[in-house]
């Protein structure tokens, strides 16, 4: 996938994890909202050039981008949506949880997209 599309999907799921979480479905709502978060930060790091395959690699880009960033939050956020992945397998998460959590991976997707290096969504010469 080029940096557009992984801009998409991450604003796709991020879109579709509202309507689940909507609709009383925690466990695809915590899907998605993952699925959001990885992509985000597959975006960034394939943009910056840093190694993106696996889930390894997705933390050291959040760590550096956190620190490149000098925002520790952003690698606190990342792991909150890490979260959203595990309750997608065992729904252990309560209401309280999945409501104020969502909200910071919320606000590290858009803040990863909202780079200012980051191509508009939909530019297809990236």
């Amino acid at each position: 996938m080029r940096i557009n599309e992984h801009i998409q999907t991450a604003l796709d799921f991020l879109a579709k994890s509202d309507r689940y979480f909507a609709d009383g479905d925690r466990l695809q709502g915590s899907e998605k909202l993952w699925g959001a978060a990885a992509h985000a930060i597959t975006a960034v790091a394939q943009l910056r050039g840093w190694p993106y395959a696996g889930p390894d690699d997705l933390n050291r880009a959040v760590k550096r981008l956190a620190d490149d960033l000098d925002d520790e939050m952003l690698f606190l956020q990342f792991n909150v949506a890490d979260t959203f992945r595990v309750n997608a397998e065992y729904g252990f998460m309560e209401d309280f949880q999945l409501e104020g959590d969502r909200q910071d991976v919320r606000l590290f997707i858009e803040r990863g997209l909202s780079l200012p290096e980051m191509p508009p969504n939909g530019d297809a010469g990236r």
